[in-house]
Parts: structure tokens; sequence; C-alpha cells
């Protein structure tokens, strides 16, 4: 197994000629005991006329800050003052986000401080001009009032030897049976996927991941599944909700003679109903991860009513899904 090495140090590298942390505040936000608020965006202009290549990223929150999702994108995309805002004013969406800029930082569920670090001289690249934002989700699940902000602080590098780009695996079609535990799992065809855009096998590796699940949430799993079937873990958590769910992957795990990719979410539901993707009571299942690719990758069940192959082992059911990874060439 992987040992997953958790780095809180914002240190960039020792490297004198390195651009400084920038770090961005946004609210308070006030919220009643029970009360959800979806909807609301933050976004910082950058103001950077060099790109800026990240080692690390700082989240920084407080209880009831659920989860966000941090993208960077050109600053003439959903343009309007910086600070908080209602992300239907700028008609924001994440996946518009995804295909315009790239993906920065993911928060895991609950976690009042988390830290995204790469190795030294890894890095993803923010272009010039950009502006970073994150749509938000706030969910006090306490029984008092809460007041909370945010604190987000990138650590640039001045000459990365390693570029990353950001992969991520989705399960939209989860349905949790009542009181049973769950596994549901897809083994996604890396080779196939691999040779179709770049006419070759993968051999890129993984240097970080981070899985998203909710409360009923056991686990996540990453593996290289190799011909033979042979197995090796490339990152796994057992946290809860509220506890940091990603970490670096030390050392980076090549998927050089994995042609399978195996991505796997464990839950365990005590309600006597089942339980499927969403918010709130919902439950997620998906995971993000940096690679040295030359590709973007994404994959896995996006339709809700996707029909997988169920094993009752017992103490466990599975549900089986097909994947089929598409690339897309980072330019």
């Amino acid at each position: 197994m992987r040992r997953l090495v958790w780095v809180l140090s914002l240190v960039a590298c020792g490297d004198p000629s390195a651009p400084p942390p920038q770090t961005f505040e946004f609210g308070p936000y006030t919220l009643a005991a029970g009360q959800e608020i979806n909807g609301q965006c933050v976004s910082v202009t950058l103001n950077n006329d060099e790109p800026l290549y990240v080692n690390a990223v700082e989240l920084t929150t407080g209880p009831g800050f659920h989860h966000s999702n941090w993208f960077w994108v050109p600053d003439t995309e959903f343009v309007g003052a910086d600070g908080t805002w209602r992300c239907n004013d700028r008609n924001y969406d994440e996946a518009v986000a995804g295909i315009v800029g790239g993906v920065l930082f993911a928060q895991s569920t609950q976690a009042q401080h988390e830290v995204q670090s790469f190795p030294p001289g890894a890095a993803t690249v923010v272009p010039p001009h950009a502006r970073i934002l994150a749509g938000t989700h706030l969910l006090n699940i306490g029984d008092e009032m809460v007041s909370l902000s945010l604190k987000l602080t990138i650590t640039p590098i001045a000459s990365p030897s390693k570029l990353l780009t950001p992969t991520s695996f989705v399960n939209e079609s989860i349905a949790l049976p009542p009181q049973r535990t769950s596994h549901f799992t897809m083994d996604c065809d890396m080779d196939k996927a691999h040779r179709n855009v770049a006419g070759k096998p993968p051999t890129f590796s993984f240097y970080y991941a981070l899985a998203h699940y909710h409360e009923l949430g056991r686990g996540l799993s990453i593996e290289g599944v190799r011909g033979d079937g042979t197995v090796a873990t490339i990152f796994s958590t057992e946290n809860s909700v509220g506890d940091a769910l990603g970490g670096m992957i030390d050392p980076p795990f090549s998927l050089d003679g994995y042609p399978t990719l195996r991505f796997t979410c464990i839950f365990d539901n005590p309600r006597t109903s089942t339980v499927t993707w969403g918010t709130g009571n919902g439950e997620m299942c998906t995971f993000l991860a940096w690679t040295d690719s030359e590709y973007t990758w994404a994959g896995g069940v996006i339709k809700t009513d996707e029909v997988p192959t169920i094993t009752d082992y017992g103490n466990y059911i599975e549900y089986a899904y097909p994947c089929s990874p598409i690339g897309k060439l980072v330019e």
C-alpha cells in the first residue's frame, strides 16, 4: 500500500525566486441551526501577467462550511465584483468552469482546515490573467447559530520540474440499500482510453488524490489492476466527514503495467430508506486526483439510472459498473 504523506508546510521549497504566497479571505457567513445555503459563489481576480505554478493550496473554514470546489478561469469569464455573489447572477456552472478553465482545489466534506500539497518541484498551472472562483455549500448540522469565514492561500514556485493535471471520476448512480453496507465499484479501461487519444498505453503517475463522500461514507479506494488481476493500491482513505480526505501519494504511483483503474466507494446506511446521490441527506461518490499526464481525465457514471451488476456477499452488497474514461489534451 502506498503511504500517504500529509504535508502541512507551505514553504515554497526554499526557492528565493518564487512568488510569495497569496491569501484571500471571504465572509463572514452566519447560519442558523440546521440552515443550509447553496448557490453562493466566491471569486478573486489575480491580475497576474505571468503564469502561476501552484505547489500548495491551503483552505481554512469553520463549522458549517460543507464543501467547495475551486477553479481558475480567464478573467473574462463570470465577470463581476470579487467577493461573495449569487452563482445564478453570472450563470456560474462548475462544468463550464472546468471547460473554460481548470481545477485548482477541492475541499473535503466539512473539513475546517486542509492542505493540498505536491512534492517539491511539482505544480499545477494557473495561466496569466486568471480569476479563482468556487461554488460553495454551507450546512450547519449543529444546534446553535454559527458564524464562519473562509481563507484560501495559494503557494507558487518559480520553476516547476513537473506539471500536474487534474483527473476526476464520479458515480452518480449510487443507491445505498437500507440497513446494509454497500460497495460501489467501477473498473475503468485506462489502456483503451489512453491508446485512443495518445496511441500508446498509459505510463503517467498519480501524485495526489482526494475522496468525496458524506456522513454515510466509510471509505474510498483507487487501485491499479494488472492484466492478470493483480491489484495495487494507489490511494485509500477511511477518514470520516470532517477529516481531510486527501493526501500526497509518496512515491507517485505509475499506471505503467496497470491497464485498469478501479474506483470503489464504501457506505454503511443505517436508515430505513435507500439513499441516492445528492446534497443534504444524499450521498456522493467521487474523487479528484493530480497526475503528470499530458491529458486531463474524467470518467465514471453520470446517469442516475445506470444499471449495475449486483452481488450480495452477505456482509456487504457490491454494485459494479463499467467505466469509459475520457482524456482531453492540456493546451
